[in-house]
């Protein structure tokens, strides 16, 4: 009888498990459907997704080079992250895909930390500014050869990542910058629909 028990016991645990776990799929792949219905309504930004308001923040340079760690900031980097910024607007606005709001609201709060370690922060920032896409940009530096140009847009109202993009430069000048971010919207960011695909 004991066994007995013990078996029926045991049953009744797995059953229960099994609809705990039956109801978290569920719940999962609810979530999933909708990110992914979100992701095929935003992305690629074509004809029906122009319109879309959109925060773009200023880019942050992550210095991993040793002239970084020895030498501290160099003010023509800064003044290049701020150049940055206003051209991926310009890219943006000229476009025609997407509505870009004025961050000035909210620049100097966002200057207060890193947007890339604040857990969505800039979702808040940008919901602050009434956008839905919130569009954020970093420089990453390995040293004055070799470094990289990354966007992140992010959904506002879900917090949800939507795409991310990098493209590696070289060169540590104002026109590798400039040639490096035109590049990544031209191909990636907000390719033309009548684009060659070569």
């Amino acid at each position: 009888m004991r066994v007995f028990a013990r078996w029926i016991e045991h049953t009744l645990n797995v059953a229960v498990c099994a609809r705990k776990r039956s109801a978290y799929d569920a719940r999962m792949t609810r979530i999933l459907i909708g990110v992914f219905g979100i992701f095929c309504a935003l992305w690629p930004l074509s004809a029906q997704a122009r319109g879309l308001r959109v925060a773009i923040f200023d880019f942050e340079l992550i210095d991993t080079s040793l002239e970084g760690a020895t030498n501290g900031p160099r003010a023509d980097e800064t003044a290049r992250l701020v150049r940055l910024g206003d051209q991926l607007r310009m890219l943006v606005t000229s476009s025609g895909k997407l509505e870009v709001i004025d961050i000035a609201p909210v620049r100097a709060e966002q200057h207060k930390a890193s947007l890339q370690a604040c857990g969505g922060c800039d979702a808040d920032l940008a919901q602050k500014l009434g956008a839905e896409l919130s569009i954020t940009g970093t420089v990453q530096k390995v040293s004055n050869l070799i470094l990289n140009i990354n966007l992140y847009v992010r959904v506002v109202a879900t917090r949800a990542p939507l795409v991310a993009m990098s493209v590696d430069i070289r060169g540590n000048t104002d026109e590798s910058w400039s040639r490096g971010l035109e590049y990544l919207v031209r191909t990636r960011f907000l390719p033309s629909e009548n684009r060659d695909p070569q």
